[in-house]
Parts: structure tokens; sequence; C-alpha cells
């Protein structure tokens, strides 16, 4: 059975965890074929957006910790391991399209991870969230990363140090997911979204993803001066000449292909 499955939809890419038997827990296969297929994806120019779900009773719960534990010993595993996942995890702010978590069930550990990488993210009312791991001796370091630069210092801390499951409107508080719906509702309304999102330029989501990602972490006036820069650029491109033409002209604006 193929742990990570792929389907494409018109403009929109689903990559679906397929191991409900341990909860689309990542284990370094898992991980891999995640690799593989990112890479894919990115590639693919009639994606313009992903979302990322999970098969089963959970969106994801981390780290496959029986893989953990049986080869707990061998230092080049378990770098590998992580190695892996943070390369995983980063390539998602890497990827052009913007990449939707479609969160059900619960999401854990390196799962919690995986929500707080994407860009955005959407939950079922009865899901869960969690960094549990100061509870087993391994403390979620790596899920820190992405988690404590979405929702703030204190809250991020608060979860890493109790491990407490959070609830779904918990999780939307904290800014750790956008939109929160009815979970007979989830898929459609992930659907919904995506769809939404690719009615624009496959080009202008990539310029702008890249452009956010760039001036984050910038201070206010280098940020302006990145931002004056990516903005004055992105007039030159022929999808801000059709869009801005097809405002004006009151029609469809018609897209390029790449």
């Amino acid at each position: 059975m193929d742990h990570v499955l792929f389907e494409k939809n018109n403009s929109v890419g689903w990559l679906i965890l397929n191991n409900p038997d341990t909860r689309n827990a990542l284990s370094l296969e898992v991980i891999e074929e995640i690799n593989i297929k990112l890479h894919m994806i990115a590639d693919d120019k009639d994606i313009k957006v992903l979302v990322i779900r999970g098969n089963g009773p959970a969106f994801c719960a981390g780290h496959n910790l029986k893989e953990l534990s049986e080869r707990q010993n061998d230092i080049h595993y378990v770098r590998t391991l992580f190695t892996k996942c943070s390369e995983m995890m980063m390539s998602l702010h890497k990827l052009p399209q913007p990449v939707i978590a479609q969160v059900h069930g619960v999401a854990t550990a390196a799962g919690c991870q995986l929500v707080a990488a994407c860009d955005l993210a959407i939950c079922e009312s009865s899901a869960r969230f969690a960094t549990p791991g100061v509870g087993i001796g391994l403390f979620c370091s790596t899920p820190m990363v992405p988690l404590c630069r979405v929702i703030g210092r204190r809250r991020a801390l608060e979860m890493l140090l109790s491990g407490r499951l959070i609830s779904a409107q918990e999780a939307k508080e904290y800014g750790l997911v956008n939109r929160v719906v009815p979970n007979e509702q989830l898929s459609h309304e992930a659907k919904t979204w995506a769809m939404d999102l690719a009615q624009s330029s496959r080009f202008t989501l990539a310029f702008g993803k890249h452009a956010f990602y760039s001036q984050i972490d910038m201070a206010e006036g280098d940020a302006y001066n990145y931002a004056k820069e990516a903005i004055s650029l992105n007039c030159f491109d022929d999808d801000a000449k059709e869009g801005i033409k097809a405002f004006l002209e009151k029609r469809e604006p018609v897209w390029k292909k790449r």
C-alpha cells in the first residue's frame, strides 16, 4: 500500500497521508515519499494550490515511535530522520503553490508541526492539536520551530511545556488554523477554499508566497525596501498587465500557464 497518495482535480492537488493504522505517522519512508511528491508538485504547471489531508481517524500523529524506539541508538538513522523531516517542512514554504492543511481527528507532535508548516489550515470542529513530547521525555524541538513562528512564544511554550491537547477553537484563537468548520463540511469547505485560491494566476500566487516568506523576518524598514522592489518587478509581469486590463475592461482575466 502506498503510504502517500496524490490526486489532482483541475488546478488543485491533494497530497494524502495514507497509513491509517499508524494514524499517518511520519516514518522515514513516509517522509521520503512526501519529499518526492512535493518535488513533482512544484514542477507541475497545472497545480495552483495544494491541500494536505490524511486518511483514517487522524490527520497525523507525528513520528512513528515504534520505528524510532527500535533504532533509537542508531545516531545516523536518528539524524537522518529529523534532517529529512526538517527539509520536508521547509520545502512547504519553498513550494510555489500555497499549501492548505485539511485537519481532522488529531494533529500531534510532528503532525502539529506539519499543520504549522503549511501556509494555511482548516480543521473540523472536533479536531485536537498537541506537542506532547515532553510527556515521554522527548521534547518537541523540531515542531517548536514553525509553531512558535505561527502562534507566538507564549502560546507555543504553553503547548510545548504542558503537552496538552488544545481544541479546534483554541487552535483558531492561537492562529494555528484559519478556519474551523463542522465535521461533515470539512472536505467540501477545504475544496471550495482551494478552488477559490486557484482562480488567481499561478505565477502571482508563487511570486506572492515567495515575497511573503522573504520579508517576514526582516525589520520593518528592510521589509518595505524589499516589498517596493518586489511589487515594482511584479508590475512588469504579463499576468499583472492582463489582470489590470481585465479589471478595467470588466472581464475575467486569462492567465498564462507557467
